[in-house]
């Protein structure tokens, strides 16, 4: 609501008035609401509506909207006595295409009642677009509702998109439910029109005379009109007397109050684009924000195309597009019915864009293109340029903006921007707004870009330095779980790990580098590193953590890790275990189910120096599992670790169809654990999670032998291998692992010093042979020439073996093969 200048005789003419003081009003003006179909009938009729007007819902439904409400103003072709209301649009002789097209105001003293009691109503007419039936939405209040305004004050209704008034926010809330008699996409129209256009509010403004609309094309439409009326006045009369420069000076006024309120629409739309878009870094929303803020207050299409790098996270573009560059069409916004352009533009496309066509001058010039109109002719001609596609519907008969997404100086994507016919064409301001919408969606987006691009880097570097851990090992079957946290760049210290030794043993290892991002990454990296070094060296595990500790300290003080380390002998059926400070693992018994924490000596975490370290052994049994993660999994912000660790052991003792099924389950309770007592949802720290099922080796699948230090013996070790495949069923093993044997064992027998040499064969999906001696210098494979007489021993295990290795053991050495086999092989 506006408090306009008055004129004299009822605003038929005389000095302007200037109002003496801004009237505040209080409180909100119930409201009614009407809506008007194409032919000018009523088709929604509100209680607030039955209430103003004294017509039933049944009187009014169907009938001519001018037979009841003073809206012939807005109505094509309509009328009433214009004595019965003052209307307040544009020039009177200014040609609008006809009433209907914008949005207007009034105010009307009319006769409610058959007993002729008279009303002073307020009016807002705003025309509605799209596919439905609706083309009018009329709000109405009783103007006697107003208080505290002069007697001799005049108000104009008007329209206002941000306002003081204290029911602003309460009218906001309840807007949906004023229009309660419509179906579902009836009425999400209307609404989401007039939440566009803004909040029909009462508002009190000294100098404005026409209503201020958010309709783009009608200021600057109205302002042409006005001079053109100005100009035409001019040379059909004599020179101007007083009344008509009062007229021009009044006119003139209009002119600076359209324009204004021109520049002020823009900015307002500029500034609550600016609020909606980039609320978050994701990509993908971002894009959507942008394209849903132009429609349908700006455009009615909008579509937003990427650069294929962009959108996967890949870096800054290289160079400018061209005809090979591929662009993704991210998001579509429009106001026709809901799946109208699906097939024509569908999201998630990937398309190469044609030279000759705006949409290519666009993306190589980075500057905007705009065709306020395009013909038949033009789009025929553009729409030919696409292959299986027909955009001649979506174009023709369109005005066209595209508007490109820069960062840099460099074209990121761009935006298509479509108005329908009957709306006004872009023009020259509208590519300024809309290069301004671009400009500041392009910072969002490029934002958006780098921190996609640094997030898939650093996930990368991540994963690079977890291990591919085998799901079968000798006598245990392995599943691990990686979850990266939600905070720095999803990167953290975490880490798990499972290592082939000699003896068909392995090391499980779980570790937490404190504190979070890429420095810990890093951290993290060189300490699995050592960690697999070091157990190459077959070290017990308390003197590998001794070691890992050491080797923290030499790289800088802050360097601190918790570390847990174990070594599963599956033919002894024990765990060797050594913790540095870690959260202890969990291991579920197979004969009853139960599960429990081994109680270990906790040590210190790697890095503190100067504290022992212990082993303990635990004896296993076939079946058993063994569970260990990182303190991100079970600790709670507040909560004591122990509920969270009670938590891991119930999860844990779960039975489950396999073992990746295993691990889900422990992950899915103790993230609902978390989500009930943080009550925020979501887990900060990065979480490891390794589990073993500990399978045991049979002693049928073992056999071991004892050979002297004799040449000899290399043939009675080729029988003893024999003998056993064969028992076995494995014909088809035998040559190949006879002649491995002899090369192995020939090796051991020449380099062993005083003590005997061990081979040992182990049968589980493949066959593993060992042979041990007390030498501890690790043979190295060599290039022989033809003529030596040694050194190609190693080099035919290295071509026949499916793995092979050498480690060092307390006694001396071990050097191991692993040969496939095609028979029964036994599995766990």
């Amino acid at each position: 609501m506006e408090q306009g200048t008055s004129r004299g005789d009822g605003g038929q003419g005389g000095a302007p008035r200037v109002p003496a003081q801004r009237t505040e009003v209080s409180g909100r003006i119930p409201l009614a609401v009407v809506v008007v179909d194409a032919d000018g009938l009523v088709t929604h009729w509100s209680s607030g509506a039955r209430k103003l007007f004294a017509r039933s819902r049944e009187q009014a439904i169907g009938a001519p909207a001018v037979d009841l409400m003073p809206v012939s103003g807005a109505l094509r072709g309509a009328d009433l006595p214009d004595e019965a209301y003052e209307t307040h649009q544009a020039e009177p002789d200014d040609a609008l295409d006809g009433p209907g097209t914008y949005p207007t105001a009034g105010r009307a003293r009319m006769s409610l009642a058959a007993d002729g009691a008279q009303a002073d109503v307020l009016w807002w007419a705003y025309p509605l677009a799209g596919p439905g039936p609706e083309r009018l939405l009329v709000l109405a209040a009783d103007a006697t509702a107003l208080t505290g305004a002069a007697a001799d004050e005049r108000y104009a209704p008007g329209f206002a998109l941000h306002t003081e008034f204290p029911g602003a926010e309460l009218l906001a809330d309840r807007l949906p439910d004023i229009l309660p008699n419509m179906g579902p996409a009836t009425g999400g129209r209307i609404v989401a029109q007039v939440l566009e256009l803004g909040y029909p509010v009462l508002e009190i403004s000294h100098h404005a005379r026409v209503p201020v609309t958010p309709d783009w094309g009608m200021p600057r439409y109205r302002e042409r009109q006005a001079r053109r009326a100005a100009r035409r006045r001019a040379a059909e009369q004599p020179p101007p007397g007083p009344a008509a420069l009062e007229e021009r000076e009044a006119l003139e006024d209009l002119e600076d109050d359209l324009e204004h309120a021109a520049v002020r629409e823009r900015l307002e739309f500029l500034n609550e684009v600016s609020g909606r878009i980039g609320s978050s870094l994701d990509l993908a929303r971002t894009i959507r924000e942008v394209t849903s803020a132009a429609v349908p207050r700006f455009a009615d299409f909008a579509g937003t195309h990427l650069r294929a790098q962009v959108l996967a996270g890949e870096g800054f573009p290289d160079g400018p597009p061209d005809v090979t560059t591929v662009w993704h069409r991210v998001w579509v916004a429009h106001n026709d019915e809901p799946g109208r352009w699906d097939d024509t533009v569908p999201v998630g496309e990937s398309i190469a864009f044609p030279e000759h066509t705006p949409f290519f001058q666009c993306m190589v010039t980075g500057e905007p293109v705009l065709i306020p109109y395009i013909s038949d002719e033009l789009g025929d001609r553009i729409a030919g340029q696409f292959e299986k596609r027909d955009l001649r519907p979506l174009i023709n008969g369109r005005s066209i903006l595209i508007v490109p997404l820069k960062a840099r100086d460099v074209v990121l994507g761009f935006m298509v921007l479509l108005r329908r016919a009957g709306r006004e064409v872009f023009g020259d301001m509208d590519r300024t707004t809309g290069a301004e919408l671009a400009a500041r969606a392009g910072l969002v987006l490029d934002n958006a870009r780098m921190y996609t691009y640094q997030e898939n880097v650093a996930e990368t570097l991540q994963d690079s330095m977890l291990p591919q851990v085998t799901p079968r090992m000798a006598g245990c079957d392995t599943a691990t779980r990686y979850l990266p946290g939600t905070r720095l760049g999803r990167v953290g210290g975490d880490w798990f790990d499972a290592i082939k030794l000699s003896g068909s043993r392995t090391a499980l290892v779980v570790g937490d580098v404190m504190g979070h991002g890429l420095n810990s990454a890093a951290m993290m990296g060189q300490l699995r590193t050592a960690v697999q070094t070091m157990a190459a060296l077959d070290l017990p595990p308390a003197q590998l953590l001794r070691h890992l500790d050491d080797l923290a300290q030499r790289l800088g003080e802050h360097y601190l890790a918790t570390c847990l380390y174990a070594v599963y002998d599956p033919i002894r059926s024990e765990l060797l275990l050594a913790n540095a400070g870690h959260i202890p693992p969990v291991l579920v018994r197979a004969q009853d189910g139960r599960s429990a924490l081994l109680d270990l000596p906790t040590g210190a975490p790697i890095g503190v120096g100067g504290v022992p370290f212990e082993t303990a052994t635990v004896r296993v049994a076939r079946g058993d599992r063994l569970i260990l993660c990182t303190d991100g999994l079970v600790e709670v912000r507040g909560q004591d670790i122990g509920a969270g660790l009670a938590a891991l052991c119930e999860s844990a003792a779960h039975p489950a169809a396999s073992m990746d099924d295993a691990c889900d389950t422990v992950i899915r309770a103790l993230a609902a654990s978390s989500r009930e007592k943080d009550g925020r949802g979501g887990r900060k720290d990065d979480v490891a999670l390794l589990m073993a099922r500990l399978n045991g080796i049979p002693s049928d699948d073992v056999a071991q032998w004892r050979l002297a230090l004799d040449p000899a013996e290399v043939g009675r070790a080729r029988r003893l291998v024999r003998e056993r495949l064969l028992r076995w069923g494995l014909p088809q093993a035998v040559e190949t692992a006879e002649l491995l044997v002899s090369e192995a064992v020939t090796n051991a027998v020449r380099h062993a010093h005083t003590h005997h040499v061990v081979l040992r064969l182990v049968r589980t999906e493949a066959l593993l042979c060992e042979v041990a001696d007390d030498d501890h210098e690790l043979p190295a494979l060599l290039d022989a020439r033809p003529d030596d007489e040694f050194g190609r021993g190693l080099r035919v295990i290295s071509e026949l073996a499916r793995e092979w290795g050498t480690s060092r053991t307390r006694q001396g050495k071990t050097v191991w093969f692993e040969q496939a086999l095609t028979g029964p092989a036994r599995h766990p």
